[in-house]
């Protein structure tokens, strides 16, 4: 017959200790609070992870909405500066006529002057 394994270990040179039923329920219990710590600790990183997941996602939606914001308001401003250019090309057609028409007034002027010096 083979020998058991505690026998084996007694017929040598060294005996293993008994284990202590005490000691083995102290690990348990060590164990359990291990293991409820780790879980404890894995939901506030969970939670936390949430939070900056959520506070990511609030700035990313931040930023887009002022990229479009400023995109229709730059659309806004060069359509505004299109309108601009054309009405100083629609003044500078209507002002053509202003400088021969202050040489016909000057003219008139130097034409009145002079009736006025043969009427003295």
């Amino acid at each position: 017959p083979t020998p058991t394994p505690a026998a084996a270990a007694g017929s040598g040179g060294g005996s293993i200790p008994a284990i202590d039923p005490g000691a083995l329920q102290d690990v348990v219990a060590l164990a359990g609070q291990v293991a409820a710590q780790v879980d404890e600790l894995l939901r506030n990183v969970h939670c936390g992870l949430q939070a900056l997941t959520a506070l990511s996602v609030g700035c990313i939606q931040t930023y887009r909405d002022g990229v479009e914001s400023l995109g229709e308001a730059a659309d806004l401003s060069i359509r505004a500066m299109y309108a601009l250019v054309a009405r100083c090309e629609e003044l500078d057609r209507a002002m053509q006529p202003v400088p021969a028409l202050a040489k016909r007034i000057r003219d008139m002027k130097g034409t009145l002057e002079r009736l006025e010096g043969l009427c003295k």
